[in-house]
Formats: structure tokens, sequence, C-alpha cells
């Protein structure tokens, strides 16, 4: 791989450890999949987060970086952690798991990391049609490619780390044109969906292409919450990177998907396999929880939520809970529909998603959400039951009429 000087002084470690040791990982990349070269990014996204999935050794990893003074190149955000900072005992957390949670958080903002611990970052602020970023979290990289029409491979922690301490990302895969061409064509025969039907689909999508580029015809009128379901889906149960919607994502009305011409591999998804779908899904009967935020809420979706509880009340015993930015929520009218939700029993949290949190020590055993990712992840994650269902019958499900 070709590397500028400065990169090379960089890498033989003229430019401080912590940068040779961000380009070690870089050039390492590049080298297995045979990028040309590095190419600026305007942003990067970085997973590893939780304490729940991280685990202790890496922790005195990042600290050693952040000692040899590591500071990100570019604007750098956070995946969601294990609890809600400002709230963590409404929401049950273990106080074992808070320290080594809090030493994790600080140690990423110490290196100029934005802890806006979220798994939505294109929330923050605004994306540009084609800028090549380097984004972990794999519903945010979907969304990313195929809804906003921005560049980025599959990350995981520590190349996107790594990217962001130099502000590069080794050119391949989906930073080229020809990797972002359509290979299958996902025919549906359904009809209109609701929210968590689009995660069902979006599963199913995942588990008929593994890792090709799907080409979707027959989606009527989704709207970008349903893109974000669909994608979160597609990249739970297979390695989706980008899709195109037909007559709606961005590159498909540039004519982008058809500089090789239409695909020819064509699958179908009818009523039957999406029901399928949603009732595998759904072996838990009695929940205690009701979640919603996987991937977090946008201003649209915690409004559902509140019009959903008015004139009801969370049932004694169960709990309701959105989770969300706090980019979301300082958004206007936001704070009017968060009182709604949390004067009928709910809470909103932000900083972090159940997936990532200790629901069984916070004394949850059955989970019912919208998020086909949720409910794909929860059971081994979480070791609790779970039951995929339209965003009214969650709601209904732990709450009772006034």
């Amino acid at each position: 791989m070709y590397l500028s000087k400065e990169e090379e002084r960089i890498l033989d470690g003229e430019m401080g450890e912590w940068r040779r040791k961000a380009m070690q990982i870089l050039v390492t990349l590049g080298d297995v999949f045979g990028a040309e070269r590095l190419i600026p990014i305007r942003s990067a996204h970085i997973s590893g987060v939780s304490y729940k999935t991280l685990g202790d050794e890496p922790i005195r990893f990042l600290e050693d970086l952040s000692e040899l003074g590591a500071r990100t190149a570019v604007d750098s955000t956070l995946n969601p952690c294990g609890f809600d900072l400002q709230r963590p005992d409404e929401m049950g957390t273990p106080d074992y798991v808070r320290e080594p949670q809090m030493r994790i958080v600080r140690t990423y903002e110490s290196m100029g990391i934005d802890p806006a611990l979220t798994c939505t970052p294109y929330y923050i602020r605004k994306r540009i049609l084609g800028e090549h970023l380097a984004w972990a979290e794999s519903s945010a990289i979907v969304y990313s490619n195929s809804v906003l029409g921005c560049r980025t491979n599959r990350e995981g922690a520590p190349s996107s780390l790594a990217s962001a301490l130099v502000g590069k990302t080794p050119l391949y895969g989906f930073h080229l044109d020809e990797n972002r061409l359509p290979q299958v064509h996902v025919k549906v025969n359904v009809g209109q969906l609701e929210r968590h039907q689009f995660g069902a689909l979006g599963l199913l999508v995942g588990k008929l292409v593994a890792d090709a580029v799907p080409l979707i015809s027959g989606l009527e009128n989704p709207s970008l919450d349903d893109l974000k379901a669909a994608g979160a889906g597609m990249a739970a149960s297979g390695m989706v990177t980008m899709f195109h919607a037909e007559g709606v994502t961005p590159e498909y009305k540039m004519g982008l998907p058809w500089k090789e011409g239409r695909p020819t591999d064509l699958v179908e998804v009818d009523e039957r396999s999406l029901k399928k779908q949603v009732d595998d899904l759904s072996s838990a009967e009695e929940p205690d929880l009701a979640f919603f935020g996987c991937p977090h809420c946008s201003v649209k979706e915690i409004q559902e939520v509140a019009k959903l509880v008015a004139g009801r009340r969370v049932a004694k015993g169960k709990k309701l809970w959105v989770c969300t930015s706090r980019a979301i929520l300082d958004a206007p009218r936001v704070s009017t529909y968060v009182s709604e939700i949390e004067a009928a029993g709910g809470r909103v949290f932000a900083d972090t998603c159940v997936v990532v949190t200790w629901l069984r020590e916070m004394g949850v055993e059955t989970v019912v959400t919208n998020s086909a990712k949720a409910a794909t992840y929860i059971p081994s994650f979480c070791d609790t039951g779970v039951r995929l269902a339209s965003t009214a019958e969650a709601v209904r499900s732990v709450t009772e009429a006034v």
C-alpha cells in the first residue's frame, strides 16, 4: 500500500508512539484488503464502549494510549455504554459495573472523542452525500451507506479508533463505486409494513444475501425510521453493509446501481416468510419490560410512544423504557414527549441500549420490543426471553388504562 512521506513518518514512530500504533492497524488492514492508499475521512464512530462487551483487559490498552497523549484527528463519537450515566439508579445498574464503565468513557473522552454514547451518530451532525467515514456499529454503517449515501466499511472497535486518531482509512470496499453496486434483487410481496415488520424483513434479507448488496423492491412508502429498522435487521442476521431501496435511497436515484445493469439473482419475500420471522422472535408471553430504541429512537419514534401511552399507565411490576441519544433529548418538543412518557410511568434513557445492559441483574426476565435487532440479540446477550411486536402492542402489553 502506498504511503505518503508523512504517513511513513507516522508508521516509523517519528510523530509519537500512539500515532504509530494507530497507523500500524490501518496499514495492516489495508494490506489485507489490497488497498492502494489511505484516504482522509470526515468522521469516525467507535464501538467497544459498554463494559459488558469490552471487559477489563482493553481498558488498560485504552488508558495506555491516553497516557501516551493520543488525540483524535477528526470528529469522532462513541457507541452506547452500559447504563444512563445520569440515571444509573433508576435503571437498577449494579454497583460493580459503574466504576469500570466510567473509566472507559472518561478515557475515550480524554482522547477528544465526543461521548455521544449513541448508535445513531447521524442524528448528531448532518452528513454529506459521498463523504468518507470510518464507522463501527453495524446499524449505523448500513444506514450511512444506504440511506445517507456516505461511504464506510464495516469497521471494528480497533480500526475505527485508529482512523479517529490518524484521520484516515484504507481505500477499499465500500469506499469504491464498484463495490456499491447491487448484487441480488430482493422482491418484497407483502404490502404496507409496520416498524417491527421492517426489522423482521431486514433479518430475512440478511439471511438471504449474507454479505451481498441487495436491491430491494416493493417497499410501500418507507419512512427513514422504517429504513433504519430494516438496515439494522440486515446487519444483525448477515454481514450486509449497504442496500439499495428501489426509488428511495439516494444512489438508486442517482443511477449508480445501473452502471453494470440490474442484478439477475432474484429472491422473494412473502407474507408467510415474514410472519414466520416475527413468530420466531416471539417466544415470551408475559413481558416485564417494553423496550424501544434499538437503534436509538428518533424524535418521531419518541413521539409515537408518547401518543400510545396517553390515557394509560405502566402496570405494577412492569417497565417501559425508551432509549435515545442526548442529542435527540435536546431537540425541540422532545421534552414534552419525554414528560408524557414518564408521567405514565415509563422512562426515557440516554447513553445506553438494553442489549448492552445487565437486564437480569436489573430484575428483567422477559422483554417485548419493536426492534428485530434487539429481539435477535437480547436472549443471548442478556439471558432473557423476548417477543417482537408492533409499537402499539408492546406498549399495551405493559400498560393499563387509567
